[in-house]
């Protein structure tokens, strides 16, 4: 097992790993719709914070080897349940294929730093599932 770092990515803002390789498998921490560039929000609205958040773990992914293709499973953490369409159409942008990921997407009463939307993933290597 070892962790996965990148400055394409935000930094971990605690205790935490961008993402963790444990075999075949790469867990991504929550992204945060931070542009690694400014360190400021990609932009005030869900569905431009989602297609942040999605580049971030794209990221993350490529310092491990793997693109998004790679993701099996994804959480998507939602300030407020109404911005579930936006995110979903931002998210149909990057995420494309015959195999999509499996997914969770639910509402929470608040996110770091006052974010609208945070998305974890986890992704395999071909061939190990």
């Amino acid at each position: 097992m070892h962790s996965i770092a990148t400055p394409e990515a935000p930094g971990a803002i605690g205790p935490y790993s961008q993402a963790v390789q444990a075999g075949d498998y790469v867990f991504v921490s929550g992204q945060l719709p931070i542009d690694p560039a400014t360190g400021e929000f990609a932009g005030p609205d869900a569905a431009s914070q989602a297609s942040q958040s999605i580049a971030n773990i794209a990221a993350i992914l490529k310092a491990a080897g793997l693109g998004l293709e790679a993701v099996v499973k994804t959480t998507v953490f939602l300030v407020d349940i109404a911005d579930f369409a936006a995110v979903n159409e931002a998210y149909a942008a990057h995420f494309q294929g015959p195999v999509l990921p499996a997914r969770a997407a639910f509402a929470t009463a608040g996110l770091p730093k006052g974010a609208r939307v945070e998305i974890e993933a986890i992704a395999v290597r071909h061939g190990a599932g």
